[in-house]
């Protein structure tokens, strides 16, 4: 049987040529590539050749290639040209208009092979060519050797994965929801600098982070260096430099339409904020982009309400990995996303109807926290491989720039030393035979055994009297002394026997409400901006957005020392007032009724008892006889 064209409907297909190979789809676009007139890719031409496309493209007019001469503008910058940038050469309207559909046309023909990952999470995501550059660096690679949830990985076993994907799905985020806000508004006046600045600052955010991720510079930086107020931020900022330094990617930036100086500047802000220098007489912090483009500065890290694709990726990722249903949906943000100008600047927006939606987003963040990243045992867990770095700490040598060497703290000063920097830590201790490494080596072989500290119970401080940090170093101690009178007879526990944790569990911005800094427009007017109080939302929404946690441990193993440390603990919680420990009635019955207010029924519960408790009554009759 055969087709109209005489050709089988079974035909056999015509093996490959060597000159045809088997192309991904993204390569096939170069192949279909139409040719210009000045040939090679218009990122490779010269300002002559910028000139001679443009008299070719019927812009022959001897002022405009002045114009383009004596700015010198070749084809790395042509490319991207932007209608402000037109304006400013002082081109007008009408052409103005018709070079940038000339400019887009050109951009089609000359499509970027876009680097396809498989992702878990996003699914198929495309990576523009200067990114991928970025990734196959070893400064990037490196994260791939640090866990996303550092000690957590220990209690929920899908928790392995690592900043590196992460970090490919903030890029892929941010690069999505500017260019939603691009073609929803282009006004906008958003060009691919700004694309790739974001998508290179999404993927780079997370550079700086040390071992087991926030374990680094939330436990072991403070214990090793106390008052020290580095964070991951810093170390950021200073390995993208050293990456795009050692790797000599500047004129790639510049190849691919990037200001190098300048769009530096602009990543390096969106990641750890403004960049401070000794005079500043503008009210305008920022130096990367005018105060008119102040909302890209609120995608990758939005330092005003918290809203950003840093937080959507790990809601996803982290909830994937451990099993926990996430609630939000940033592709309904995404829809809703609007750029609206709000007491003379603009901010990135979304309906007023979301509202709802954004306090279950900071809740989903809060029960992250409670259920996982605090985790009682994930934390001590923490603790002890803390404890582990700061034993081999002075025994451990890593070599940095020059020849220089360094420890696990100080590698975090140089770039070269902390690219070497990363969970490997952990088995370069484990497996070592060094004697300086001993007691290090023997904590981490107790992880190993689940042969852990022993969690004593979980407390609160009455509000208005939360812990300090001060007081935190001698909470130790306090609980040492608060030996109870019917262990008298017995040798009191040491300080030294016992590990106090304090927790801060937010919204994201401490005592504040994050919704309160959140800006939103109605469908009668999309271009005006509001807030919205939570009194508007619901009465059902939390009265106070931050709280304190106090976890107690013991070091010792012993089971009679570990229940003499639980009645430690609970009169210590009598001493200092905090609230009843939620098994203190099981393992100090003698204590509890020591203090009065632990044993107060409230009103709400005695009237529920008594609800309860009460004979039901016969119903009435519903007619009368």
């Amino acid at each position: 049987m055969s087709s109209g064209n005489g050709e089988g409907a079974f035909k056999r297909p015509r093996p490959a040529s060597p000159g045809d190979g088997f192309h991904t789809p993204e390569k096939r676009v170069s192949v279909c590539r139409a040719p210009d007139p000045c040939g090679s890719h218009p990122r490779d031409w010269g300002i002559e050749q910028v000139c001679e496309f443009l008299r070719r493209s019927g812009f022959g007019d001897p002022e405009l290639l002045r114009c383009f001469r004596v700015k010198k503008i070749a084809g790395s910058s042509f490319l991207y040209l932007t209608e402000s940038e037109l304006e400013e050469m002082g081109i007008g309207t009408g052409v103005r208009q018709n070079l940038l559909n000339c400019l887009s046309k050109l951009g089609q023909r000359h499509v970027d092979i876009m680097k396809v990952f498989n992702d878990p999470i996003h699914g198929h995501i495309e990576m523009h060519p200067l990114l991928v550059r970025i990734i196959d660096t070893p400064q990037f690679q490196r994260l791939r050797y640090i866990k996303q949830l550092g000690g957590t990985y220990y209690v929920f076993p899908g928790a392995s994965h690592n900043r590196f994907e992460h970090s490919l799905g903030v890029g892929y985020l941010a690069g999505r929801l500017i260019r939603a806000l691009q073609k929803r508004q282009p006004e906008l006046d958003i060009n691919q600098r700004d694309i790739l600045c974001v998508q290179i600052a999404g993927l780079c955010h997370d550079l700086g982070h040390g071992p087991f991720s926030h374990m680094y510079d939330g436990r072991f930086i403070p214990r090793v260096c106390p008052g020290t107020a580095w964070k991951h931020e810093d170390a950021s900022v200073k390995m993208f430099e050293h990456l795009i330094d050692s790797n000599d990617l500047r004129p790639v930036l510049k190849y691919y339409g990037l200001k190098p100086d300048e769009d530096i500047d602009f990543i390096k802000e969106q990641i750890a904020g403004p960049i401070k220098t000794e005079k500043s007489s503008s009210s305008w912090p920022y130096r990367g982009r005018p105060e008119e483009k102040g909302f890209l500065y609120e995608i990758v890290a939005n330092k005003t309400s918290g809203i950003d694709v840093d937080k959507w990726d790990y809601f996803a990722r982290d909830c994937h990995h451990l099993g926990i249903q996430n609630n939000f949906d940033y592709v309904r943000f995404i829809k809703f996303a609007r750029v609206c100008e709000f007491e003379g600047k603009k901010h990135i927006c979304t309906r007023d109807k979301e509202v709802g939606n954004l306090y279950d987003m900071f809740h989903t963040r809060n029960c992250l926290h409670r259920r996982a990243y605090q985790h009682k045992i994930s934390n001590i867990i923490e603790t002890m491989i803390t404890d582990a770095l700061l034993k081999a700490n002075p025994h451990i040598i890593i070599k940095g720039s020059g020849g220089e060497e360094y420890n696990i703290a100080t590698a975090r000063e140089d770039m070269e030393a902390y690219t070497k920097l990363t969970d490997e830590i952990f088995l370069r201790i484990l497996h070592s035979d060094e004697k300086e490494l001993e007691e290090a080596r023997e904590i981490l072989c107790k992880i190993e055994r689940r042969d852990l500290y022993k969690y004593l119970g979980q407390t609160q401080p009455p509000e208005g009297m939360e812990i300090t940090k001060e007081r935190c170093s001698k909470m130790a101690e306090e609980i040492a002394k608060s030996q109870p009178s019917t262990l008298s007879h017995k040798p009191g526990l040491k300080p030294e026997d016992f590990i106090v944790d304090v927790i801060n569990m937010d919204y994201g911005m401490k005592k504040k409400n994050p919704v309160n800094n959140v800006r939103f427009y109605c469908k009668s007017d999309l271009n005006k901006a509001f807030r919205i109080s939570k009194e508007q939302v619901s009465k059902l929404l939390p009265e106070k957005f931050e709280e304190q946690q106090i976890r107690v441990y013991c070091k010792t193993a012993d089971e009679e020392t570990i229940c003499d440390a639980r009645k430690y603990f609970v009169q210590w919680c009598i001493d200092n007032n905090f609230t009843k420990p939620q098994d203190g009635d099981i393992v100090a019955p003698e204590l509890t009724p020591m203090k009065a207010d632990w044993n107060v029924v409230k009103d709400d519960e005695k009237h529920d008892s008594k609800k309860n408790s009460s004979t039901p009554k016969p119903r009435k009759s519903l007619f009368k006889d």
